[in-house]
């Protein structure tokens, strides 16, 4: 109901709207001076026969007639009156049986529907739309961009240039507007002048084009755009973005840095003011098999143990937490503490064996240069020589192999190929990086991987976030999500320094001191077991930053807190402390 003024207001004032309506009005006037002229008929045919009836009765038998019903109380004794009952029957069956159904539909009907699908897929959003997000397509990086900002309380709105896509969109609960791309006039009713953030994600020509448009209608709307291409990031910051991101080449380094002999040091993933946030596996180091409390890691180190992720899900940590094969430490602490934990609990014993890179395309790459930036030898496996021979001067061993280039880092061939796979290595390799965009290749790599290696450390690209427990289900010691990272850098880029999404589910944010907790210690105010939120930082207007504070630090309510925790423990934290 809420769209009916929308789509009377169409039937008003749309040209082929009100000529289809005027059609179907001339219609029904002709089908009703038919029904009158055969009523009329009717009673003079009777009164030929000898026989009088009434207007009205006249009418009844032409409907009962032409709509074929017949009940046969009222009939004709002559053959002209007979041959009239056939005239008017026929009548019927063309005009109110095939014709009056064809019109309605073509004239009201489908107009009608097409006038509820404009209503639902709008060219332009309430002119009092402010701060608004503007997304300029739509994948599994969006989707995931989009859940967060519903937590945040963002409107936001998708220019679909295709109504169908718009109100398929639409039927899955999402807000979308008609609008192209390369049209100034899709930004003047989208407010964009108006907007928090503009986001496109789509190939770095239509990327650049739409920015470029963009400008010409508003030079101060903040613009983060996506780069396929190293080539594109110069490009498109001349067309007038604010920020480029390479989510590709930033998940291949990521992939990178957790493989064994690389990540075997806390590796900053977030940093909030002086607070530094990082992962650090457990698998083969000092670590694995201990408890928190029989590692001593913060009377050591200082660092503080906020959660543990476990094959993807992420969990807080406490004394008793066993570090296992598969446990990632998420740490928060200042440069130096982390420096300290990466001496006292990091390996240092070099890569020998070449790790194993499977796909050669951006992600690949980004993986192969972070690898070879820090001296660990890699081998990439790509079954398309195009993809590897463009692999920035990297190898070309070629399946059979022969050595095409000199170089001895690139084997062609299929990676489910097992002869494919021992020419690369794998029976030597520490650990396998899998980095194709298909899920449904990298699930199954894995899980071969895992068969023919089941000491290897296996790292995954995933696409879809519900890929995610499926990849570690199937043997993945670790996976990183591209729809998760690029939606989080995202995120954190809108939010600034109020909110840093450093994980799929974990949060750093800001709170001022409550008026509840003012004056107590950190230890007395139980934020920690009544929540599930760690203060990772206390920030003091007289005394400073506090890092990883002490227990006995008595809360002021000018000081400002800096909490680690899930989503619903920031608004378990609201719930039980800013409400009072």
């Amino acid at each position: 109901m809420k769209f009916l003024p929308s789509i009377v207001a169409y039937f008003f004032e749309d040209r082929s709207a009100k000529a289809n309506v005027s059609a179907l009005l001339r219609f029904v006037v002709l089908l009703a001076g038919i029904m009158v002229a055969s009523a009329l008929a009717f009673q003079h045919i009777m009164l030929w026969e000898g026989r009088e009836y009434s207007f009205i009765q006249g009418f009844y038998w032409t409907v009962v007639t032409m709509t074929t019903l017949g009940y046969g109380d009222i009939t004709f004794y002559s053959d002209l009156g007979k041959a009239f009952s056939v005239l008017v029957l026929l009548s019927g069956v063309l005009f109110l049986l095939v014709m009056l159904p064809f019109t309605f539909i073509r004239f009201f009907y489908a107009p009608w529907l097409e006038a509820q699908n404009r209503a639902r897929t709008p060219r332009k959003l309430a002119d009092d739309a402010r701060g608004h997000v503007l997304l300029g397509s739509f994948d599994p990086l969006v989707a995931n961009l989009i859940e967060k900002l519903r937590r945040f309380n963002y409107d936001y709105a998708i220019i679909v240039p295709e109504q169908q896509q718009a109100l398929d969109l639409y039927n899955q609960g999402y807000r979308v507007m008609l609008g192209e791309l390369d049209d100034i006039g899709t930004y003047r009713n989208a407010h964009a002048e108006h907007a928090s953030l503009v986001f496109f994600n789509g190939g770095d020509y239509i990327n650049t084009h739409a920015i470029f448009t963009l400008r010409e209608h508003s030079t101060s709307a903040p613009v983060v755009a996506t780069a396929h291409s190293p080539d594109s990031v110069d490009i498109l910051e001349l067309a007038g973005a604010s920020q480029v991101y390479q989510f590709s080449g930033m998940l291949g380094r990521s992939l990178a840095r957790r493989v064994l002999g690389v990540g075997m040091h806390a590796n900053v993933i977030g940093r909030f003011g002086q607070t530094l946030i990082a992962e650090f596996p457990a698998m083969r180091t000092k670590l694995e098999g201990r408890s928190i409390s029989e590692a001593r890691l913060r009377e050591l180190s200082g660092v503080n143990v906020v959660g543990v992720w476990d094959r993807g899900s992420f969990s807080p940590a406490s004394a008793a937490t066993v570090m296992g094969t598969h446990t990632v430490l998420v740490l928060a602490g200042s440069q130096s503490q982390l420096e300290q934990f990466s001496n006292l609990f990091g390996a240092h014993d070099p890569v020998r064996d070449p790790v194993l890179i499977i796909g050669a395309g951006n992600e690949g790459t980004a993986a192969a240069h972070a690898l070879k930036e820090v001296g660990v030898a890699y081998r990439v496996v790509e079954k398309s020589s195009g993809v590897a021979g463009g692999q920035s001067g990297q190898g070309g061993h070629t399946g059979d192999g022969e050595d095409q280039t000199g170089h001895d880092d690139t084997v062609l061939g299929n990676a489910a190929d097992i002869m494919t796979l021992k020419r690369a290595g794998i029976d030597q390799a520490p650990s396998v990086i899998i980095t194709t965009k298909d899920d449904d290749v990298n699930i199954y790599l894995t899980i071969y991987c895992r068969k023919l290696r089941p000491d290897i450390q296996i790292i995954s690209r995933a696409t879809q976030e519900r890929s995610i427990p499926k990849l570690h289900a199937a043997g993945a010691d670790l996976v990183m999500s591209y729809a998760s990272m690029g939606a989080n850098t995202v995120i954190n880029y809108l939010k600034g320094d109020d909110v840093l999404m450093v994980a799929e589910g974990l949060d750093v944010f800001r709170e001022t001191v409550p008026a509840s907790l003012a004056g107590k210690t950190l230890a007395q105010s139980e934020i920690r077991s009544l929540t599930g939120c760690n203060v990772v930082s206390i920030e003091s207007r007289t005394q400073g930053t506090f890092i990883n504070p002490d227990p006995g630090y008595v809360l002021k309510q000018t000081d400002e807190l800096i909490l680690i925790g899930s989503f619903e423990a920031e608004h378990r934290f609201q719930r039980l402390f800013k409400a009072k």
